[in-house]
């Protein structure tokens, strides 16, 4: 794969249970979530082998054009946020959803960083909603970082490719109260 240092890369994430039952809520099944941003009206095949078999997809924002979220759909449920490219709240589409997968609070917002920095208003959403887990994109970089006892994660842009950055899905699995973070990155051109 082109410019690739890992196709994989994940980390266990062992933490306290969540404010709706952690573990018990799935019953000690995993539960895997598909990761996706910055798509930017390309719909890359990979996203296909990658997400076979998730049970829900989180879109970050950035979509670029509505076919990508009915192609997403066609995988599992999806639960998408708008963001700067799609003209936010314009779209039709909410600019920030929190949502319970899981037993696990997770909010989706597009811009929680910028400039490398977490932002004001991504600090006060975070201080607000208090989620486990917070999904976000718009740096086009794969991130997983904690802020207080939230993990927060970018899976990285799976759009066009741009400055010298991989491209890249990611996936959640949730188990026994576990998060396991995946980041999976794709080929610079898109199948």
């Amino acid at each position: 794969m082109t410019g690739m240092l890992s196709k994989h890369r994940s980390s266990q994430v062992s933490r306290r249970p969540s404010r709706k039952g952690g573990a018990k809520a799935n019953n000690g099944q995993a539960i895997r979530i598909g990761v996706i941003a910055d798509t930017h009206g390309l719909f890359d095949r990979a996203i296909l082998r990658h997400f076979t078999g998730v049970d829900h997809i989180l879109h970050a924002g950035d979509i670029g054009d509505r076919s990508i979220l009915k192609q997403l759909e066609a995988i599992a449920p999806v639960t998408a946020v708008s963001g700067n490219v799609d003209g936010y709240g314009k779209s039709g589409v909410k600019a920030e959803k929190l949502i319970d997968l899981a037993g696990k609070r997770i909010a989706i917002r597009h811009i929680l960083y910028e400039g490398g920095k977490l932002t004001k208003e991504g600090r006060v959403f975070l201080d607000r909603e208090q989620p486990d887990v917070c999904i976000f994109g718009h740096t086009h970089q794969s991130k997983i970082e904690w802020f207080g006892s939230t993990l927060l994660f970018n899976p990285g842009s799976a759009g066009p490719k741009r400055f010298k950055l991989q491209r890249g899905l990611g996936v959640l699995t949730i188990k026994n109260g576990a998060i396991t973070p995946t980041h999976i990155g794709l080929d610079d051109r898109p199948e």
